[in-house]
């Protein structure tokens, strides 16, 4: 192409990119149905993409991340996907949805989910520019794989380590996937961790300042709240004192795209009444926005949805995208279906849909979500390449669709070959918690001292979402994360100064290679498991 946007954009890696998305999307819908986990595929495309295109003599590594941008793109798509809808079926088998109001709500969320990766791009990797792990992890996998030498050493001795871990965890069953211990006294939870050498990675790669607020969340959430709140009769019992907690982990989190909206709302409304003319910039933002008005009237015209779902439903997920790329910023994390939930709730407010169309609301919203966290990874990486990112959005706009199409194929053909929905052949156990929450929040009140707080530490500069994310998920989770953040402070102290560059280069690339090792064997792991069925 002769446009420089377009630049890095080939024949030849968008067919790669495509082909490979019919595998990912794939066997991303069947892990998630199965066993309701979706591993990251940006490393596992990366790598893939670079030994394909090193066939060709003259290919870079700006194409490369053009192509595995359309590669990755269609298995969020798919985890959006199987994380909400399958819940149609699951509160009602005999639920009559037919393919195709099901395919539509899926382009749709990639369509939308889409045009405001383009819209948070300049906001979180130029103006703001957040860590991304597995974006980071992918540039460095991708330019230390391509020069070779001694970091590349390093980086498939961690990845092959990393690899052989999560084969005896998951596949063989040798290693248990956490270590898991009792705590003394009467209400305390349990101390535990995820043994995980890719959330060890994402720890060490996001640094002591987001894992310290992530951690903080979590001994409020499991040490604080849970075991005061029971001693001083606040809660009746520990399953009242754990939804307490977990709907105030989702306020938080839901507070800081309150806080992102009003800041927003204010940044406008400051700029019309000073009547700043903009220039380039006021002409993209005008054009997403058409962009924008055409997508939702068409979603209008071609689904159950009304035309207020439709206007609230884009509202919200412009919010929530923006979450979705703070957090996979942050954290590494991207709840997709908590984002369709918490919609979907912010839309029953005003006019409640029936199930059905309560679920594909959900599934847009889930999808959109999904694929901006997703992509923002592959951004990341393409910021730290000098990739034209409109060959990217390219890309990923040709991944997403096929993608859609591809992920709703298999959803359907699973629920014939299964049979339906929350069996035990086929879980799909996010659907099953989105169904669970269907009707509402288990706690009101704790949701929303949770979004004041949240919106409020957002306006103050505070990550209220890493803070949330903490209170919210099981301390599993957030332990080894925090082991991985406490590593790298701790190297930071002790490390002379000289030796500092060099020390967090050779973390970071060791980093990468848990990364990588422990997501390129779950992706393995997934499409196997297709053809041992």
């Amino acid at each position: 192409m002769n446009d420089k946007r377009f630049g890095s954009l080939t024949l030849r890696g968008l067919i790669i990119g495509l082909l490979g998305s019919v595998i990912i999307t794939s066997s991303s819908m069947y892990v998630a149905l199965r066993m309701g986990a979706l591993p990251w595929p940006t490393i596992f495309v990366a790598v893939l993409s670079l030994t394909l295109l090193k066939l060709f003599k003259d290919s870079t590594l700006q194409e490369v991340n053009v192509t595995h941008t359309a590669m990755s793109a269609g298995a969020m798509v798919a985890g959006g996907l199987a994380f909400t809808i399958p819940g149609i079926w699951i509160l009602n088998p005999d639920a009559s949805i037919g393919i195709w109001p099901v395919l539509a709500v899926t382009l749709f969320g990639a369509l939308l989910g889409t045009l405001f990766t383009l819209h948070h791009r300049k906001q979180y990797i130029e103006r703001d520019p957040l860590p991304y792990p597995m974006g980071t992890a992918a540039f460095n996998t991708l330019t230390v794989g391509d020069t070779g030498g001694k970091q590349a050493v390093k980086l498939f001795t961690s990845m092959g380590a990393s690899a052989v871990f999560t084969f005896l965890r998951d596949r063989i069953g040798i290693i248990p996937a956490a270590w898991i211990t009792g705590m003394p006294g009467k209400h305390t939870p349990f101390f535990g961790m995820w043994l995980s050498p890719m959330a060890a990675g994402i720890g060490y790669i996001v640094g002591p300042l987001y894992t310290g607020v992530w951690f903080l969340g979590a001994v409020l959430g499991f040490y604080i709240i849970i075991p005061f709140g029971i001693s001083f009769g606040i809660f009746p019992d520990a399953a009242a004192a754990d939804l307490f907690r977990s709907n105030l982990g989702i306020g938080l989190m839901v507070g800081t795209g309150l806080g992102i909206f009003l800041r927003g709302l204010y940044t406008f409304v400051k700029k019309w009444y000073s009547r700043r003319k903009e220039t380039a910039v006021s002409f993209r933002t005008n054009r997403l926005f058409w962009i924008g008005v055409v997508i939702s009237v068409m979603l209008w015209l071609t689904t159950s949805l009304t035309l207020i779902h439709v206007i609230l439903l884009v509202l919200g997920i412009w919010i929530t995208t923006s979450m979705a790329a703070l957090l996979t910023g942050q954290t590494g994390i991207n709840p997709m279906e908590i984002f369709g939930i918490l919609v979907l709730l912010g839309i029953q407010l005003i006019q409640r849909p029936d199930m059905s169309t309560a679920f594909l609301i959900a599934g847009i919203a889930a999808v959109a979500c999904g694929l901006t966290g997703d992509v923002m990874n592959d951004l990341k990486t393409g910021s730290k390449l000098g990739t034209p990112p409109m060959s990217q959005i390219a890309a990923e706009t040709a991944g997403s669709l096929l993608g859609a199409v591809i992920a709703v194929a298999v959803l359907f053909v699973m629920k014939e070959a299964f049979g339906g929905f929350g069996t035990p052949e086929l879980p799909a156990p996010q659907a099953a918690a989105v169904s669970a929450m269907v009707g509402g929040l288990g706690h009101p009140a704790a949701f929303t001292i949770g979004l004041i707080a949240g919106a409020g530490l957002y306006l103050l500069k505070v990550p209220a979402t890493t803070f949330g994310l903490g209170v919210y998920l099981p301390i599993t989770i957030s332990s080894i994360v925090f082991l991985g953040g406490l590593t790298r402070f701790i190297s930071d102290i002790v490390v002379k100064e000289h030796k500092k560059s060099d020390i967090q280069r050779d973390g970071g690339i060791i980093a990468s290679g848990f990364l990588g090792g422990e997501g390129i064997t779950g992706v393995v792991l997934a499409i196997v498991s297709i053809f041992t069925l």
